[in-house]
């Protein structure tokens, strides 16, 4: 797969080179040739579809009709206007739906399939919608082709440069189900969320892997390597066995706190249901106690109160101690940023609501094509810093010394 991803992006490469792509200026010719191309395209397949054979197909040609050339055709789309070439019939019959006959307009059109795609909609309610709404027909592999072209640009997205220093970095997972050779099978879609030292966040990439685990993390942040972070300040994480070690086999340096949400729902796992009200709440005097001294002590007294009755929720804070400690070294600012991983769990919660329609996504593409546009959507509203980041960088310059680079 990697590989099959670096040949299309060199691919796109070829044909930016090809046509000469140096200023904005061209970007913006090369998109709407792209987008021109993608129209043509999707003519083409329309008209494949009423005749019943594909262009050098004759022997599967059972129809009297066929191609008549083309005629060239004027639209105007957002990208300003365009020259299409649509296709003919010999026997005239054919009515394009996509771009119909006197339409000049093709703004609607890929915007509007596009927009209803990051909103979860189903084909079935997409296809509705453009017929009642624009008098368009568009089905199953329409909306496909249009979205495909989503593909190169989530691509370039992935592999994007990055910048060489975070302050902090969030990792988690979120779980969907999509099709394979006729099987359903789970994927997990690994998030990064990063924070840079301006205190601006940002979704560092999402990747898919069969399962979660701390080997794919491990690929996942050499990705993020290879795409320039040479240093991460704190990593927050969730209990996945072996993710500790994975961070550090990437970044040696890098501080990592267990987020203590999952590890409140690791323990209270063991405690039987009439406990687990009592048992949550003694634990809170341990991850809210101002020092790690106090947290211990705390933690002491947990144990002489149900260590006796549940031994295993009070060993596992014992055995995950070394990274639940980690935010009793810095102040309540950057405390409460790292404590949890509420962030990225708002994050994935609002990635949900836009696929709770799909019971199974038909393939990897189709559910990173959503995931992205809902990334985006999401990620438009992320404009100001954290609140406070001057106190935290701050205090992160102390903390971490030359590690936190001075621009002046």
């Amino acid at each position: 797969m990697a590989r099959k991803e670096r040949r299309d992006n060199s691919k796109l490469r070829e044909l930016m080179e090809e046509y000469g792509v140096k200023t904005m200026e061209d970007v913006h010719n090369f998109v709407k040739m792209l987008t021109a191309e993608t129209i043509q395209t999707a003519l083409d397949a329309e008209l494949e579809g009423e005749l019943g054979y594909s262009k050098y197909d004759y022997k599967n040609k059972d129809t009297d009709n066929s191609r008549n050339g083309y005629s060239q055709k004027t639209v105007q789309g957002n990208l300003g206007e365009m020259e299409i070439n649509v296709p003919r019939d010999r026997k005239g019959e054919f009515e394009p739906q996509l771009v119909k006959k006197h339409q000049t307009d093709v703004s609607a059109i890929e915007d509007k399939v596009i927009f209803l795609y990051s909103q979860g909609v189903s084909t079935r309610d997409i296809q509705k919608t453009m017929r009642e709404m624009y008098g368009i027909e568009v089905d199953d592999s329409r909306v496909s082709r249009i979205t495909d072209k989503l593909i190169p640009v989530i691509r370039e997205w992935q592999e994007r440069p990055l910048q060489s220093v975070y302050a902090m970095v969030i990792l988690d997972a979120v779980h969907y189900s999509v099709r394979e050779n006729g099987v359903v099978t789970k994927k997990a879609a690994y998030v990064a969320i990063g924070t840079d030292l301006e205190g601006r966040k940002d979704v560092l990439g999402i990747w898919l892997g069969v399962t979660e685990s701390a080997k794919y993390w491990l690929n996942v942040l050499t990705g993020l390597k290879n795409r320039g972070v040479k240093d991460i300040l704190i990593a927050s994480v969730d209990g996945l066995s072996g993710f500790v070690e994975a961070i550090h086999a990437a970044f040696p340096q890098t501080e990592v706190q267990r987020c203590v949400i999952h590890q409140i729902r690791a323990s209270t796992r063991y405690v039987s249901y009439k406990d687990v009200k009592a048992f949550s709440s003694d634990l809170k005097p341990i991850y809210k106690a101002a020092t790690e001294d106090s947290a211990l002590a705390a933690l002491d007294e947990l144990e002489a109160k149900w260590g006796g009755k549940y031994a295993l929720g009070v060993k596992s804070w014992r055995v995950n101690w070394p990274e639940l400690s980690t935010m009793f070294k810095y102040p309540t600012e950057i405390r409460t940023l790292i404590y949890t991983t509420n962030a990225i769990e708002n994050f994935n919660r609002q990635l949900r609501k836009v696929t709770k329609t799909k019971s199974a996504f038909v393939s990897d593409d189709a559910l990173m094509k959503i995931l992205y546009l809902a990334t985006m959507n999401i990620t438009e509203k992320w404009t100001m810093p954290i609140r406070n980041w001057g106190t935290i960088l701050d205090h992160l310059m102390i903390y971490f010394g030359d590690r936190v680079p001075v621009t002046l």
